[in-house]
């Protein structure tokens, strides 16, 4: 593990490409995910694709993004699913194997923000896993972390199982307060290649609170 006391977060302005794409995952379930997605694409001015919406059809991630922020466009789901639930168990109650050569980009010239659903080892089938689905759309990952008992032992293996799988880990997003002592643990444990994107607390969604903290995020790199 490398040593805490000399990685110092550094101000940095970043700003993406035309070509940036980047695959949101989380340490876990319900840590903010779809929060922190449209956070980005507001602040990013990207396009927006979630690949598998497992339940909610009514009010799924997309209408969700579309309804916070001002992206040009919510690419379609290659899968939408009744059950609100892991995606293999969700499409095993419609009778449906998901393949991951079902899955390709979108094709845009624009920033683009794909969102997946729950953490790296959630279960598309019985046999993969949505790291997999990281790695055969060749993306970098952006891991959404939030403050609770237990986050730094998921943070750490997340980010041990993104360094197995050689998938770049782009940004390390930290969703909310944390103690000093829990960011400076996680900060610790990402290489140097790695920003910080720093997400100020939202108590209440709605598109103006989300433009708000997408003009209030910070993005540093560790020194």
């Amino acid at each position: 593990m490398k040593n805490p006391e000399s990685r110092i977060p550094n101000p940095e302005t970043q700003i993406p490409n035309q070509s940036m794409q980047l695959f949101i995952t989380g340490i876990g379930t319900e840590i903010g995910k779809t929060v922190c997605s449209a956070v980005l694409v507001q602040h990013f001015k990207t396009e927006y694709w979630k690949p598998i919406q497992s339940g909610d059809l009514h009010y799924t991630d997309s209408h969700k993004i579309e309804a916070w922020t001002d992206t040009s466009f919510c690419h379609p789901e290659t899968y939408r699913l009744q059950l609100a639930a892991s995606p293999h168990q969700s499409a095993g109650e419609e009778n449906i194997t998901i393949n991951l050569n079902d899955f390709q980009l979108p094709k845009t010239a624009n920033p683009l923000i794909v969102e997946g659903a729950g953490g790296l080892m959630v279960p598309i089938s019985d046999t993969t896993f949505m790291i997999d689905l990281i790695e055969e759309l060749n993306l970098p990952a952006a891991l959404v972390v939030r403050n609770y008992l237990g986050c730094i032992n998921h943070s750490l293996l997340s980010i041990l199982a993104l360094q197995q799988r050689e998938i770049p880990l782009e940004y390390l997003i930290l969703n909310g307060d944390f103690p000093e002592d829990t960011e400076r643990v996680i900060c610790s444990f990402i290489e140097k290649e790695t920003k910080i994107i720093r997400i100020p607390e939202i108590n209440h969604t709605d598109k103006e609170s989300i433009q708000n903290a997408a003009k209030q995020l910070t993005i540093t790199k560790i020194g």
